[in-house]
C-alpha cells in the first residue's frame, strides 16, 4: 500500500477556508480533533455507518492543519461541501464506484445537516466533514494509481509502480466542484490509449442501457455470403449497434447476406480476434452475443490495468500485449514498428513485468531450462536415438572451467526422471535452434526475453500462446536492424548480415538501453477508433473484475499510516 505524504496542509487550506471567530471555531475543531484521535488511537474507522479508506492520511491533514474544519466555517457549511457527491461521480466515469468513495453516505448525512430534528448536531457535521475528506483523498489516490493491488489477484504481476504524492492541492481545489474535476483529472494516466478506453466506456454504458441488445440465435447452420438466414436481421442490428463500417443499402434483402454485411463482419472479426474469414459461425456468433454490461467490466478491467503503468514509458519503448498476441516499438509518440507474438501457453504463462533491453545475441545457442529439459526434452530424447544429434543439442555437466561434454551414447536415459536429471542441453546456433537467428535481453529472473523462432507456422494462427513464456517474434531480424541502426555504433547493416552467414554466435551490446513492457490487456482502442477485445487466455480479467466490484474491507485495526486499497483482505 502507498504512503500519502501531506505536507505544507495548513498553508494551502487556510487561504479558502474562512477565519472564524474563535468562539465558533471551537465549537468543532476540538470535536473533531477528538474524533480523530479516537479514530488514531483505537483503530475504529467507521463514520457514519462507512468505512474510512485513509484513516492515516486523514489524521494527518487535520493535524497539520490545527485541527481546522475544511467544509465549514464556525457551525455552518461552505457550499462547496454539497458539489461534493457530483465530483465523486468522476469515479464511475473512469470505472470505479462512486459509492465506494461514501457518495450515498455523503448525501445522506448532508440531509442530515438540513434536518431540523437532527440530533447531536456537532457530531453530524463532523461525519460530514470526515466523509468528504476521505472520499477525495482516496479517489484522487486510485485515479493516480489504481484502486486495486495488482500483486494481490495477480502472483504474475511484477511491475513496480509509482508512488503518487498527493499534496495539499489535491484537497485545495477540490473544494469548488469544476475545479475539483479538473485537479481529479490531472492525476489520471496520460496515456491516450487510457482516455480512448474511457470514451468507449461511456459509448458501452450507453448501448447497456437502451434495452435495444438482441442475442442472435447460436448454433448450425453455418452463414456463407450470399446465403439466407433468418438471424441475418438480428446479426444486421447488433453490427449496427457496435458500428462495424456496416453500410446498409435501403434495397438490400434483409434476410441476405450481402456483401456490405460480410464487409461488416469481417471487420468485427478482426477486432475480436477471430479468423477473418466472413463466415458467421460459432465463434463469430460467441463474440456477438457477448451482452454490452460484460464488455463494459471488461473495459474496467483495462482501465484498471493502465493506472497501475508509470505516467510516462519513455521516449522510445517495446510494449507487448500478451493477451493481444502483439508487439510495438514506439518512438517519440508514434508506432514505427508492429509485429505479431508468440506467447506463453496458459500453463507456462508469461509474466508482466518491465525492463530494459540491454544486448542482442546474434545466432544464439539455447541452455535450455532445467524444467522445460526434463518435461519437454527427456520424452523426445528417449523417443528418439538420434534427436539430439537431429537438433544439434550438447549433453554438460558442471559449470565454467568444470564443464565436460557428456556423450549421449553413454547416459541410460530411461533412468533419468525430472529429480534425477544431473545434465545440461545445449542447442548449437543453427536453423533449427529453438531462439532461431536472434535473441533480445532486458535481463530479468524470469529469464524470459524476445527472441526469433524457426517454427513460423504457428504466426498464422490467431491466437498464440504456444511458448513456455518467452516471447518469439515474427520478423525477429527487422527489430534487429531497427535496434542496432539507432543504439549500436558498432553494427552496420554489412556487419550484421555477414555476423548471421558466419554462424558464430555474437554479443551486441546496446549503446543506449531500451525500457520493454510485458502488459496483459483484452481491450484497447485500435487505428480504426474501435475497442479491439481479445479472449481473457490467462483467465486474468474476472478476479480483476470482482476486485473492482467488491467494496473496500473493514479490517478492524487497519494500518493507520496508510491509505486503504479495495482489495487488502
Amino acid at each position: 500500500m502507498i504512503l500519502i505524504r501531506l505536507t505544507l496542509l495548513l498553508s494551502g487550506l487556510v487561504l479558502l477556508v474562512p477565519v472564524a471567530s474563535a468562539s465558533s471555531e471551537h465549537e468543532l475543531r476540538e470535536p473533531l480533533r477528538q474524533r480523530l484521535e479516537l479514530l488514531h488511537e483505537t483503530g475504529m474507522v467507521r463514520v457514519a455507518d462507512s468505512r474510512l479508506l485513509a484513516p492515516g492520511p486523514l489524521h494527518s491533514l487535520y493535524e497539520a492543519n490545527a485541527w481546522q474544519p475544511l467544509w465549514f466555517q464556525g457551525l455552518e457549511a461552505i457550499e462547496q461541501l454539497e458539489l461534493v457527491p457530483a465530483t465523486l461521480d468522476l469515479a464511475a466515469t473512469h470505472g470505479l464506484d462512486p459509492d465506494h468513495y461514501h457518495r450515498n453516505a455523503l448525501i445522506n448525512a448532508l440531509k442530515r445537516l438540513q434536518s431540523a430534528n437532527a440530533s447531536n448536531p456537532v457530531e453530524a457535521l463532523i461525519d460530514a466533514e470526515l466523509l468528504a475528506t476521505d472520499a477525495l483523498l482516496s479517489l484522487a489516490h486510485h485515479l493516480a494509481g489504481g484502486r486495486i493491488d495488482p500483486e494481490s489477484i495477480d502472483p504474475e504481476w511484477f511491475i513496480e509502480r509509482e508512488q503518487p504524492e498527493l499534496k495539499t492541492s489535491v484537497i485545495r481545489h477540490a473544494l469548488g466542484n469544476k475545479e475539483g474535476r479538473e485537479l481529479l483529472e490531472s492525476l489520471l494516466p496520460g496515456h491516450p490509449a487510457y482516455h480512448r478506453l474511457v470514451e468507449k466506456l461511456a459509448l458501452k454504458r450507453e448501448l447497456a442501457a437502451n434495452g435495444q441488445w438482441q442475442v442472435v440465435e447460436a448454433g448450425l447452420p453455418l452463414i456463407r455470403a450470399g446465403e439466407q438466414d433468418e438471424r441475418i436481421p438480428t446479426i444486421r442490428r447488433q453490427l449496427a449497434h457496435l458500428d462495424d463500417s456496416l453500410d446498409v443499402s435501403p434495397d438490400a434483402d434483409p434476410q441476405t447476406y450481402d456483401e456490405p454485411l460480410e464487409a461488416a463482419v469481417r471487420h468485427f472479426q478482426q477486432r475480436h480476434g477471430l479468423i477473418v474469414d466472413g463466415i458467421i459461425g460459432p465463434q463469430t456468433l460467441g463474440a456477438l452475443n457477448v451482452p454490452p454490461a460484460a464488455r463494459v467490466e471488461q473495459l474496467r478491467a483495462n482501465l484498471e490495468r493502465w493506472r497501475w503503468l508509470p505516467q510516462s514509458l519513455g521516449e522510445e519503448y517495446i510494449l507487448v500485449n500478451i493477451a493481444g498476441f502483439g508487439m510495438q516499438v514506439v518512438s517519440n509518440g508514434e508506432e514505427v514498428m508492429r509485429q505479431r507474438v508468440i506467447v506463453g501457453q496458459p500453463y507456462r504463462r508469461t509474466p508482466v513485468f518491465t525492463g530494459r533491453m540491454s544486448y542482442l545475441v546474434l545466432n544464439p545457442s539455447w541452455e535450455v531450462p532445467h524444467r522445460l529439459a526434463v518435461r519437454d526434452q527427456l520424452p523426445r530424447i528417449r523417443g528418439n536415438p538420434d534427436y539430439l544429434d537431429e537438433m544439434g543439442f550438447a549433453v554438460l555437466q558442471g559449470w565454467g572451467a568444470e564443464e565436460r561434454r557428456v556423450d549421449p551414447a553413454d547416459i541410460d536415459w530411461d533412468s533419468l526422471s525430472p529429480r534425477n536429471f544431473p545434465y545440461r542441453l545445449r542447442q548449437a546456433p543453427g536453423p533449427d535452434n529453438a531462439l532461431g537467428r536472434v535473441k533480445f535481453m532486458f535481463p530479468n529472473h524470469h529469464n524470459v526475453y524476445l527472441h526469433d523462432t524457426p517454427a513460423r507456422g504457428l504466426f498464422k494462427q490467431e491466437e498464440r500462446a504456444f511458448s513456455s513464456g518467452c516471447i518469439r517474434l515474427e520478423a525477429a531480424e527487422e527489430l534487429t536492424r531497427w535496434l542496432l541502426a539507432r543504439r549500436s555504433e558498432l553494427m552496420s547493416e554489412e556487419r550484421i548480415e555477414s555476423t548471421w552467414d558466419h554462424g558464430r554466435e555474437t554479443t551486441v551490446r546496446l549503446d543506449r538501453h531500451l525500457p520493454v513492457y510485458l502488459l496483459y490487456w483484452t481491450a484497447w482502442v485500435g487505428d480504426d477508433d474501435q475497442v479491439h477485445f481479445r479472449r481473457d487466455i490467462y483467465q486474468r480479467d474476472q478476479r480483476l473484475i470482482e476486485a473492482l466490484n467488491t467494496p473496500p474491507p473493514n479490517p478492524e485495526h487497519p494500518d493507520a499510516t496508510t491509505l486503504t486499497r479495495g482489495n487488502d483482505a
